[in-house]
């Protein structure tokens, strides 16, 4: 078990490579990828129910220690992502498939990795789970409400159909985990080490199943989306920012406001679009899944290390 330990803390480490990795594999070897499209909602049930077995009750303590900045960090996330969403779709002139694909990918609840990125830049940790957990929970209802509001403008949406296969891919896997956890403490306990790499697989496979599949369209759209994503994804690391910056919030926790906001899970995204649109509207959640990990990495690191430089001044000034 020290060797997978070791392994899956490599793996999780270096999450963003090996995301890079699989997006240029499917998309250099698409048929490599492509029979397994069947698969995408059970590997994003795989990461979920690893969520379900890390998941604890001092993940919502925080919910009644502090709900007024748990509660912004949720309203931050829910509002802002699919707004910018909305209005850069409107203002490109984005075609039906990309719109929807952008606000479906930004309706989804915060990612995983918004956890990872704001432990490595020193945020609030604590704060940063609960708003992820909380958005997380209530996903069924709001994220199929919010697309439907949202990209309803572009084409039909089947709100019962999305809150169902949300429950099913989300809710269901991570209740399991929990009552696995329940059940079987020690033993979910030494799993969770190998967790990192049991969930890195699933979403690079989600990855590289969605940009084989969308190979075609990647080449025709590709530096759209990308533009499109990227805008997206730092406007709302800098609204996230701000909003949190409104309520007078200090820096810890301003950090994680920020990357709760910005990083999405958008390997919902892509099974929810690979589920109920065509395979155009799930290469925004690709894309989304690759840029979102290298631009929350380099800010985390650029964090990091501002503070560590502000921390050796301040040393510097005392001992001056």
């Amino acid at each position: 078990m020290n060797l997978v330990a070791k392994v899956s803390k490599f793996v999780g480490s270096t999450f963003s490579l090996w995301v890079i990795l699989f997006a240029a594999m499917g998309f250099l070897w698409p048929t490599l990828f492509t029979p397994l499209k069947g698969y995408i909602s059970l590997f994003l049930g795989i990461v979920m129910f690893g969520m379900g077995l890390t998941l604890s009750s001092a993940d919502f303590r925080e919910v009644f220690r502090r709900p007024m900045e748990v509660l912004i960090g949720v309203i931050g996330h829910f509002i802002i992502m699919p707004l910018l969403a909305f209005v850069l779709a409107l203002v490109l002139d984005l075609p039906p498939d990309i719109a929807v694909g952008v606000i479906l990918v930004c309706c989804c609840p915060s990612g995983t990795s918004s956890n990872v990125m704001t432990m490595l830049s020193k945020g609030d940790v604590a704060l940063g789970v609960s708003i992820a957990s909380v958005s997380t929970v209530i996903a069924p209802l709001v994220t199929p409400a919010l697309i439907s509001l949202l990209a309803g403008r572009w084409m039909p949406i089947d709100g019962g159909a999305l809150i169902k296969d949300i429950l099913m891919v989300v809710i269901v896997p991570i209740i399991l985990g929990l009552i696995v956890k329940t059940i079987f403490k020690k033993q979910a306990e030494a799993s969770a080490q190998a967790l990192p790499l049991v969930s890195t697989i699933a979403i690079v496979l989600i990855v590289a199943i969605v940009v084989g599949g969308s190979k075609t369209k990647i080449v025709e759209s590709g530096l759209l989306i990308f533009a499109v994503v990227i805008l997206h994804n730092l406007l709302g690391f800098a609204l996230g920012y701000l909003f949190a910056k409104l309520f007078r919030m200090n820096y810890s926790k301003r950090k994680a406001i920020l990357f709760e906001t910005g990083m999405q899970n958008s390997g919902l995204g892509a099974a929810l679009a690979a589920a109920h649109f065509n395979p155009v509207a799930a290469v925004p959640s690709a894309i989304f899944s690759v840029w979102h990990n290298i631009s929350g990495s380099l800010l985390a690191t650029w964090f990091a290390n501002r503070d560590a430089k502000a921390e050796s001044k301040r040393q510097a000034g005392h001992h001056a």
